[in-house]
C-alpha cells in the first residue's frame, strides 16, 4: 500500500493513547484537493465532532493556493465531512459516548488511487504522568539502541 503523506499530527501519539484506527475519506473542493497537492495542510489541534450524525474533521487547516479565485474561496478551518460506511459511525460513536474516549485525525494523505484519505483514530487521553513514562521509555530505548550500534564493529 503506497501512500504519498500530506500532513501528520505528531502531537496526537504523544497526547492520546490510541486504541482503534479507521481509514475516512474527506469532502473537498477542487482547490482544497490542488492545495492538499502542494501540502498545504495542517493537523496539528485538529479533532473529529459528531454534527447530525455525521462524522466531522474539526479544525483542520487546509491553506488556499494563490491561483483560487477568491470568489470561491472557503475558511480554511471550516469543518469537512468525513465518510465512513455506517456501521464504522454507530460503532465510534457508542464508543464517545459510552467510554468517554474522543476521535483524533493522525494522518491525511493521498492513497494509491489518488483519494485524499484521513487516518483518525479512537483515542484515550493521557495523563500527565503516562507522557513521561512513554517519554522515559523512548529515551531510554533510544540509549539502548545507541549503545548496541557502537559496540558492534
Amino acid at each position: 500500500m503506497a501512500i504519498n503523506l500530506i500532513a501528520q499530527n505528531k502531537k496526537a501519539r504523544h497526547d492520546y493513547e490510541i486504541l482503534e484506527k479507521f481509514e475516512a475519506g474527506i469532502v473537498l473542493q477542487g482547490s482544497e484537493v490542488k492545495a492538499l497537492r502542494a501540502k498545504r495542510a495542517n493537523l496539528n489541534d485538529a479533532f473529529c465532532r459528531f454534527i447530525k450524525g455525521e462524522l466531522h474533521l474539526m479544525n483542520a487547516h487546509i491553506a488556499e493556493l494563490e491561483t483560487t479565485n477568491r470568489h470561491y474561496s472557503r475558511d480554511s478551518r471550516t469543518p469537512r465531512k468525513l465518510l465512513l460506511h455506517k456501521k464504522q459511525i454507530e460503532k465510534i460513536y457508542l464508543k464517545i459516548h459510552k467510554e468517554g474516549l474522543t476521535v483524533v485525525p493522525l494522518i491525511l494523505y493521498f492513497n494509491e488511487r489518488n483519494l485524499v484519505k484521513v487516518s483518525i483514530a479512537v483515542a484515550k487521553g493521557k495523563k500527565l504522568h503516562d507522557k513521561r513514562a512513554d517519554l522515559k521509555a523512548k529515551t531510554l530505548d533510544r540509549e539502548a539502541k545507541q549503545a548496541i550500534k557502537s559496540r558492534s564493529y
